[in-house]
């Protein structure tokens, strides 16, 4: 049984820092471009500058290239955004509409501790 969970497991996360990096990316495009609302948020340097970790550190997840660095940023982007806006509408992220910023949060985190793994395009070949 534990055998074709170690052969499915690099495949597994590179999916999931694949659709965790699109996923952000895409927040990243809404702040910058404006896209799916038509309302880009670059009057506000902190926002354009939240929408630049967005758009460019999720892109880089999701390709695998760059992955630690990105990610770390990534991860950190998330927790000032958590305690900026989120933590001062109450403790519980389920409460003050902090959940997705936490979840970001930490899975950044662990992708930046785990890098892109062998199925990326900045993997080192040996």
């Amino acid at each position: 049984m534990a055998e074709w969970r170690g052969r499915l497991s690099d495949w597994c996360y590179a999916v999931f820092r694949i659709v965790v990096g699109l996923l952000f990316a895409c927040h990243g495009a809404e702040k910058l471009f404006g896209a799916w609302t038509g309302h880009s948020e670059l009057s506000d340097p902190l926002m354009a500058a939240a929408g630049g970790i967005e758009f460019f550190g999720g892109l880089l997840v999701a390709l695998g290239v760059g992955t630690g660095p990105a990610a770390f940023l990534a991860s950190g982007e998330m927790a000032v955004a958590y305690f900026r806006v989120h933590a001062r509408r109450g403790f519980w992220p389920i409460r003050n509409g902090g959940e997705l910023a936490v979840l970001y949060c930490f899975a950044f985190l662990f992708i930046a501790f785990r890098g892109a793994g062998p199925i990326g395009l900045g993997r080192s070949r040996r």
